[in-house]
């Protein structure tokens, strides 16, 4: 297990730029899928995007790509979230979360994900 507090979450303009934080707590950082999920009102939670421990290997969900943009840095023990040319349909609190299993196709499913944080708000609105 790994503890995760987010950041960088707040009100934002149709078209506008975010960029979301993760730090997590452990030692053996660089060990862990790192992933992003959101979960808009009255929606179930949906899997945004994940990168490889090594960051050799990332992947979003169709709707974000060419937008959204994952990255980690293993010395800080961070992950981050860059949202570009965001859309009303983004409004979501997003959610970061760590696998310590090694990657697999099912890793858009939120429950093979073991840690989480308490996840932090993004609306988008004009």
């Amino acid at each position: 297990q790994v503890q995760l507090v987010e950041s960088g979450g707040g009100w934002v303009q149709p078209g506008g730029s975010l960029r979301l934080s993760c730090a997590a707590s452990g030692r053996t950082f660089s060990s862990f899928l790192m992933g992003w999920f959101r979960q808009a009102p009255g929606k179930e939670r949906e899997f945004v995007a994940a990168i490889s421990g090594s960051a050799s290997s990332t992947t979003y969900t169709n709707s974000v790509k060419g937008r959204f943009t994952i990255s980690r840095d293993n010395a800080k023990n961070t992950v981050s979230l860059r949202m570009n040319n965001l859309k009303p349909e983004d409004t979501a609190v997003y959610y970061c979360a760590a696998r310590g299993d090694p990657w697999t196709p099912m890793l858009v499913t939120p429950s093979l994900w073991g840690s989480w944080g308490q996840g932090t708000q993004v609306p988008v609105s004009s």
